[in-house]
């Protein structure tokens, strides 16, 4: 039985007192709201109205239902009314994720753009790998991340993919911080420190083939996430980092301080990005998170929409591995 319709039909008759008027208000034939009414009194083994050929008299076990039925239909109401809310991401919960090569600027950026579009919605937000995101992806523990290509995208649906060129990040003394672009070669006999393979194995593999086709071989490779810990390998070893100009510190891109950051030529690697959610659960916050992100990573980071990229044969890390 559809309690909410019989409830309906139900205090429609009480408040006209006449079938007629009753089904003329709920836009129906009179006889199915009787037969509604009914169906209501043998559910509940009550007797709702006492009918004549003339009227419609409700009883006194209807009386006392009354309010009930009332208080029923409004708290349907406002059910329906916050499911439509949830339904169009003006709120409840949304979990989601960003990798952490991301800046600050973008993103404060990316916050400030989402919390204009759905101020009312709460968001959990976590800072997670590319291989992290994927796994809570996949278990429906995250709603929406920005992850890293390539990856396995199987069962994901994706925003637009978004590409960050890369520069490196080399000791202020070194012979190639003086030169305003850097070309691969050039960072020969260096180390270079990268993310541990397991956050990303795809692109770590596909940034030491790049950065090998374009002439640098690393003497070995090490491993860092956080900018202080990069910083302090920089400083002490004589390595080089990959870094997007977005994630490098102002005073690094403007030659100041130990550790510089300059642009790479001759085939450059990049980060390439797009918000990825689990297939068919792509709401209204999802896609709102997803277009702040596109946003934020084209305003602050200087992103741009990624050409398709002639296929890579990727060596395996090993290679690489000192």
């Amino acid at each position: 039985m559809d309690l909410v319709r019989h409830l309906e039909c139900f205090v429609a008759v009480a408040e006209e007192s006449h079938f007629g008027r009753a089904a003329a208000r709920l836009g129906m034939a009179q006889p199915p709201l009787s037969q509604r009414v009914q169906r209501l009194e043998r559910e509940l083994g009550v007797r709702l109205f006492e009918r004549t050929s003339r009227q419609v008299r409700i009883t006194e076990a209807g009386t006392l239902l009354l309010a009930e039925a009332r208080e029923v239909l409004s708290r349907t109401e406002s059910f329906l009314a916050a499911a439509r809310r949830v339904r169009d991401g003006e709120t409840g919960l949304l979990r989601a994720a960003l990798p952490p090569d991301l800046s600050g600027e973008t993103v404060a950026a990316l916050l400030a753009d989402f919390g204009e579009r759905h101020a009312g919605l709460e968001l959990e937000l976590h800072e997670l790998s590319t291989a992290q995101q994927l796994d809570r992806l996949a278990a429906h523990d995250l709603d929406v991340g920005v992850v890293h290509h390539p990856c396995d995208v199987t069962g994901l649906e994706l925003g637009p993919v978004l590409r960050r060129e890369l520069g490196v990040l080399l000791p202020a003394g070194a012979a190639a911080a003086a030169l305003a672009e850097v070309p691969l070669p050039a960072l020969s006999g260096r180390d270079l420190i990268l993310f541990p393979r397991a956050a990303a194995p795809a692109l770590y593999d596909e940034l030491l083939t790049t950065c090998a086709r374009g002439g640098f071989t690393p003497a070995a490779v090490r491993h860092g996430q956080g900018a202080s810990f990069v910083q302090g390998l920089v400083l002490s070893s004589g390595a080089v980092a990959l870094c997007p100009r977005d994630a490098a510190p102002p005073g690094q891109r403007s030659g100041e301080g130990d550790v510089v950051w300059r642009p790479l030529t001759g085939g450059a690697p990049a980060l390439r990005h797009s918000a990825a959610w689990p297939k068919g659960r792509g709401d209204a916050a999802v896609q709102a998170f997803a277009e702040a992100v596109t946003h934020a990573l084209r305003t602050a980071a200087g992103a741009v929409p990624d050409a398709p990229a002639r296929p890579l044969h990727l060596r395996p890390a090993s290679e690489y591995w000192l």
